[in-house]
């Protein structure tokens, strides 16, 4: 046992003695720095122009002129080429076989009296304004006015 003891302390005075040349020299300490600071006053500064007005702003673009309504033309007297789905009732005539008004029928629909008197729905609308929805809604016993000359 006394044996192993001193074979410790002898590894561990080889181990010192080889690590003591592995370990860094000291690092010097530098010498000291003296800053001096010098304080001078900030200089005020100048004063400049007047900054320049702005530049005036474009004129804005002339209004735009309108263009004149489109002309409303209208198609002429009623013509009726007989009897259609949508379109089954009798139309009233005048002296001269022309048609002047028609009765809303069970199964009508205003698009389709249009097409049958040949006007288009829009006039038909103008020479009607008491029909709403723009001809939706048209309901049985209702009289649409075909003549041309008479509005309303």
């Amino acid at each position: 046992m006394a044996r192993n003891i001193g074979m410790a302390a002898a590894s561990a005075s080889l181990t010192a003695l080889l690590l003591s040349g592995c370990t860094a020299p000291p690092i010097p300490t530098p010498p000291p720095v003296t800053i001096t600071a010098t304080v001078t006053a900030t200089p005020a500064p100048e004063p400049t122009a007047a900054p320049a007005p702005p530049a005036a702003e474009p004129a804005p673009p002339a209004e735009p002129v309108p263009n004149a309504p489109a002309p409303v033309v209208e198609w002429g007297p009623a013509y009726d080429v007989g009897a259609t789905t949508g379109a089954n009732g009798t139309p009233v005539t005048d002296g001269n076989g022309m048609p002047v008004s028609y009765t809303v029928v069970e199964g009508d629909h205003f698009f389709d009296i249009a097409q049958r008197f040949e006007l288009p729905q829009q006039q038909l609308l103008r020479m009607n304004p008491q029909i709403h929805d723009f001809g939706e809604t048209v309901y049985i016993g209702d009289v649409i006015n075909l003549d041309w000359t008479k509005t309303g």
